[in-house]
């Protein structure tokens, strides 16, 4: 397709900005429906364009859900991180605080911290594809980041500094590990050694750069200690998530919501009260390989 086509796809669809600095609900539209490739290439301008894209009310089924993320790429089946995987459809990821046999859910606790998904592996994903199907009566909310609007608020010299630096995702540095399974930690563990990945990403196909560490996931600069590292990831830790370049998701049931990992970040908030419960499933899309593993 010619890129010269994308602004006309564009208007093809009725949009309403979520954020200033990206975000977009796409209206009028049932993603039940098979969509025709000028729709499929029209929402995926958008999404390019604004990161993270919202559509209301789509009671989809798992496979229309798996149909229409197919539309963006080949599915992950989640074969690193099975404590999150369908029991019977291993290309959705459950993520639910619904007790199980009467223990905690294997997925309470997953997504409380700033990331993007699975950045401590060497084929992050493109995007990720999330159907919300049961809310508590409050909270619940999801924020996200654009890594992109942050990066582009850097001064110069700090863009100078940071542009050949990599930094070590480590899975297992999640405040979470602590409170979950040992067992499960260890399998994570196993499945999830430490990757270096590039401080600054190129996103492949709108050529913006963005930033890539994470608060928790991140622990070091390549090359640096630890204590040398702190001072700056701290600084674009919380730079990335500076009010500016955030927007916050008060779900509604059959939402879906649809986020660039190249170019976004996203924190489940645990804030609904004990007892009551949230069922959400969700699509990867498989990316191009980045990063390598990392040997201190």
């Amino acid at each position: 397709m010619n890129p010269a086509d994308l602004p006309k796809l564009k208007t093809r669809l009725k949009t309403r900005r979520l954020a200033n600095a990206f975000g977009a609900e796409v209206m009028d539209i049932d993603l039940r429906e098979r969509q025709d490739d000028a729709t499929i290439a029209s929402i995926r301008a958008l999404w390019n364009e604004y990161g993270i894209l919202l559509f209301r009310n789509q009671p989809l089924s798992a496979q229309q859900l798996i149909d229409y993320s197919r539309c963006f790429g080949e599915l992950d089946r989640h074969e690193t991180v099975k404590p999150l995987r369908h029991a019977e459809v291993p290309e959705l990821a459950v993520l639910s605080t619904i007790p199980v046999d009467g223990k905690p859910s294997p997925t309470e606790m997953v997504g409380r911290h700033w990331h993007s998904d699975l950045s401590y592996t060497t084929r992050p994903p493109l995007g990720s594809i999330f159907h919300a199907q049961l809310l508590p009566e409050i909270g619940g909310d999801t924020l996200f980041a654009s890594t992109a609007a942050a990066y582009d608020a850097l001064s110069e010299a700090m863009k100078k500094m940071i542009e050949p630096l990599w930094a070590v995702h480590d899975y297992m540095q999640v405040e979470s590990m602590k409170r979950r399974d040992p067992a499960i930690v260890a399998e994570l563990g196993r499945n999830n050694p430490p990757v270096a990945q590039p401080i600054v990403r190129v996103h492949e196909e709108t050529g913006r750069k963005t930033l890539y560490v994470g608060d928790q996931l991140t622990r070091r600069i390549v090359g640096m200690t630890e204590r040398e590292s702190a001072p700056l990831l701290k600084f674009l830790a919380e730079h990335m998530v500076d009010p500016l370049f955030t927007y916050r998701q008060k779900w509604q049931k059959n939402d879906i919501i649809m986020w660039d990992n190249r170019g976004t970040m996203h924190l489940a908030l645990a804030d609904f009260p004990p007892g009551s419960h949230r069922y959400c499933v969700r699509t990867t899309i498989l990316g191009s390989p980045s990063g390598h593993l990392y040997q201190a």
